[in-house]
């Protein structure tokens, strides 16, 4: 066995060592992926208690949105919009869109109701310019609600929304 050990210059040969490590270093990377996917998982699925009946209820403010509390933040709800878009070619295409504005507190959603005909107009604006190939994939999506964010922000200067929400977006 001894000879077999070792190569033409004499010096022994280090075979499974390396294959040790990878597969021990493999194999841990392994485990410690997974009790982190674990503890992620069952501690998502854990809600706090408190105020649960507070987080689903919403009520109507008399200007057309609704609104409604998510956790520390409040839900404006906006009218749906269809819009043509931009068409190039022949064939014409519309979006039915409909969004949520997320602001930090109640006063901030009374403060920003009266500018939400300058915000609509806004959209609209921007909406009409966009092609059917903008609105493609995740990061067309993910485009449109930060410049919708954007404008919106504009608009209500100096309030401000935290995110847009989308509820529904159609686009034929």
């Amino acid at each position: 066995m001894a000879a077999e050990a070792e190569v033409e210059d004499g010096a022994p040969a280090k075979k499974g060592i390396p294959k040790l490590f990878i597969i021990i270093g493999a194999a841990a990377i392994v485990v410690l992926l997974g009790g982190a996917g674990l503890f992620m998982f069952l501690s998502a699925g854990s809600a706090p208690a408190e105020g649960d009946a507070a987080h689903g209820e919403a009520a109507a403010d008399g200007h057309g949105g609704e609104a409604g509390a998510a956790g520390h933040t409040f839900i404006f709800n906006l009218p749906p919009m269809i819009v043509n878009l931009n068409n190039e070619g022949a064939n014409g295409a519309f979006m039915k869109l409909t969004v949520a504005l997320e602001v930090a507190n109640e006063e901030m959603m009374t403060a920003i109701q009266p500018s939400m005909a300058k915000v609509i107009d806004a959209f609209q604006v921007y909406l009409r310019e966009l092609r059917r190939s903008d609105l493609e994939g995740s990061a067309g999506v993910y485009r449109l609600k930060e410049e919708l964010l954007r404008r919106v922000n504009v608009a209500i200067y100096p309030n401000k929304v935290e995110s847009i929400l989308f509820k529904e977006i159609l686009v034929q």
